[in-house]
């Protein structure tokens, strides 16, 4: 029964000519490519999570050594090309580094803000490296459902067109073919709203991650200024008091 529904829309399609056509292979592109991306984006994401306990756990653990030995140490690790916190800590390694080598003369305040400018950079390329693939969904969502819609108008009214021609415009003859168009309506439909909701959880996701990744910034850059992870220094603040 299914079979046969789907063979009749795929005959009214065909029929439509080749504005149909060309409605119905958008459609179907967009579906396919909304789709892939939002597996591929759900399994990065899955990814992050999971890497990024492990890395900061061994990140701060090994804190009490030089930044140097510690940026040593995340080029040698084979997933920082896919973990932001990797990628972030080894900037501003980088550049801690490179301040202390060549700019040693000047004020600690401008070594403070070296760092702060390099992890802010950092951060921005990070976010845009998540936000990347999302403005597919968000067009998807967007414009399918028009897309859709035309596909119906240009049915109903090629349909209409056809009635006219034979001369027998009753109900029954009318019904058939505009039904039958109302399913482009409902082809756009089925291919927005998944990508509205991947898109919409998507972000939420990004926001939760970057803001992860500013509190890890934050006490990144502690370590770097002060040469003591953040955590060591409220413990020890604790012991004073």
């Amino acid at each position: 029964m299914q079979a046969e529904y789907l063979l009749d829309n795929l005959e009214f399609i065909r029929q439509g000519g080749a504005v149909s056509i060309a409605v119905a292979t958008m459609l179907l592109a967009m579906s396919i490519g909304s789709w892939t991306l939002m597996v591929i984006k759900t399994l990065q994401t899955r990814h992050l999570k999971s890497n990024r306990a492990l890395f900061l756990t061994r990140f701060w653990q090994a804190s009490s050594t030089k930044p140097s030995s510690i940026a040593t140490a995340i080029n040698e690790d084979l997933n920082k090309a896919e973990n932001p916190f990797a990628r972030l800590a080894l900037q501003g390694i980088n550049a801690a580094v490179h301040h202390q080598r060549y700019a040693a003369q000047q004020e600690p305040s401008r070594h403070d803000e070296f760092i702060a400018h390099a992890l802010r950079r950092t951060i921005g390329q990070e976010a845009m490296k998540l936000e990347t693939g999302l403005t597919l969904l968000a067009s998807v969502g967007s414009i399918a459902p028009f897309i859709g819609l035309f596909g119906t108008v240009w049915g109903i009214y090629h349909a209409l067109g056809t009635i006219a021609v034979g001369g027998q415009a009753t109900v029954d003859k009318v019904a058939g073919p505009v039904g039958e168009a109302l399913i482009m309506t409902a082809f756009g439909l089925a291919v927005a709203i998944p990508a509205v909701l991947a898109y919409n959880a998507l972000v939420r996701e990004n926001r939760l991650l970057m803001g992860e990744i500013e509190a890890f910034a934050h006490d990144l850059h502690t370590y770097l200024t002060t040469g003591i992870p953040l955590a060591t220094e409220l413990a020890s603040t604790e012991v004073l008091l």
